[in-house]
């Protein structure tokens, strides 16, 4: 065989070769060729046929360059047009299916230096819709070809057809029953007690199962069980008599004291929840940076509260005097034994001594001396009234 021939293993090696991607700085984009390894790329670089081509690129260099931006954007919109169509895909992506035509026009031949100017170059260009994430730069197509907006406007119509059309049902429906209710008065039902007139007459219950029976054996039925049955229902008054005066007996028993503080606090607990919770006086952190790190974590008192919700505080550190929101404040909770109050809740403004904190239940336990029982507290207050008195 000769060198030439087809199937000759060097042709076989050399077709091998030849297929997929060549490594870039191999590849002369004037003259749109491809060499394999850095001695055929010196080879074609002094050959006759590059030679001419650097001359015509030398005459109109800015021509040559337009040329191949314009062919490198053509095709790389038609690939996102067609492979992504409006979606939201990252540059990187499309750019490696785009190089992975062995005919592409190579970035290095155009008037961006990289894949991160274009895509801000498309962006500005209105031609997608860019937008940078810390994983990169992500690109959208905004289809502009008049087919497709043709396309949205019919869907829009259609839409817009489809919900007059469920609001002229909907009328029309509505229509129809206020024709049909016109003239007529709804009936209420009217609820009765169930009294009796007399307070000696029986009890007596009428179960008719049907038509069917005959009054013959109905009166005989009657008849026969008629003693048993006045006992029964006179048996079952005596029981819901006394169950009902029990009952009333029970209810009119006076309450504990202890029943009645249980009571009290339970009611405390339900209706003192407040959304505010300033007090004067208190030690209070800032937790808002918008002031800075200077307040930012350092705590501060509270001296003014102006309308439940703002508060002036005095920084500890500085003396410096701020006027901030409860939301940009939070609560500083003291160690076991110090002094605490309370700011929300049944004993809101009671002041006592925090015994301990459960951190994994988010709770503490505060002993308070200054709350009484309402009998308590009445009694001291007599107590206190006599005393007076008796000094004057």
């Amino acid at each position: 065989m000769g060198k030439s021939d087809f199937l000759s293993p060097k042709a076989i090696a050399n077709r091998i070769k030849s297929k997929g991607l060549q490594k870039l700085r191999w590849y002369c984009q004037m003259c749109q060729k491809q060499c394999r390894d850095e001695n055929g790329f010196k080879c074609h670089c002094m050959s006759e046929s590059h030679q001419r081509q650097l001359l015509l690129a030398s005459e109109n260099p800015q021509q040559f360059m337009d040329y191949f931006s314009e062919e490198f954007r053509n095709d790389f919109l038609e690939l996102l047009r067609r492979r992504f169509g409006t979606k939201r895909v990252h540059n990187n992506i499309v750019y490696n299916e785009y190089i992975s035509h062995r005919e592409h026009i190579h970035m290095n031949a155009t008037q961006w230096e990289t894949l991160t100017d274009f895509t801000k170059w498309l962006g500005r260009e209105g031609l997608c819709k860019v937008d940078e994430t810390p994983k990169g730069w992500y690109i959208q197509y905004i289809d502009r070809d008049p087919e497709t907006i043709r396309r949205q406007q019919e869907q829009e119509r259609k839409k817009k057809q489809d919900l007059d059309d469920e609001e002229k049902t909907a009328k029309f429906i509505e229509q129809q029953v206020r024709r049909g209710l016109e003239g007529k008065e709804l009936e209420k039902p009217v609820y009765t007690e169930l009294n009796r007139e007399n307070e000696e007459e029986k009890v007596a219950f009428n179960l008719n199962k049907g038509a069917s029976t005959s009054i013959a054996a109905s009166s005989k039925t009657s008849s026969g069980l008629g003693p048993n049955a006045l006992k029964m229902v006179e048996g079952a008054v005596k029981r819901k008599e006394s169950a009902h005066s029990s009952g009333q007996s029970k209810e009119k028993k006076k309450k504990s004291a202890l029943d009645e503080i249980m009571e009290l606090e339970e009611e405390k607990k339900r209706t003192a929840r407040r959304d505010y919770w300033l007090q004067p006086e208190i030690v209070v952190k800032i937790v808002t940076k918008k002031l800075g790190e200077k307040y930012h974590r350092k705590k501060a008192i509270v001296k003014e509260v102006i309308d439940k919700y703002t508060a002036v505080v005095k920084m500890i550190d500085s003396g410096d005097k701020l006027k901030l929101d409860q939301t940009h404040l939070e609560t500083v909770i003291p160690a076991p034994g110090k002094k605490v109050m309370v700011l929300n809740g049944g004993y809101r403004g009671n002041e006592g001594i925090l015994e301990s904190i459960n951190e994994k239940r988010f709770s503490a336990t505060i002993v308070i001396d200054s709350v009484f029982p309402p009998h308590a507290l009445r009694n001291r207050l007599l107590q206190a009234a006599v005393e007076a008195k008796a000094n004057e």
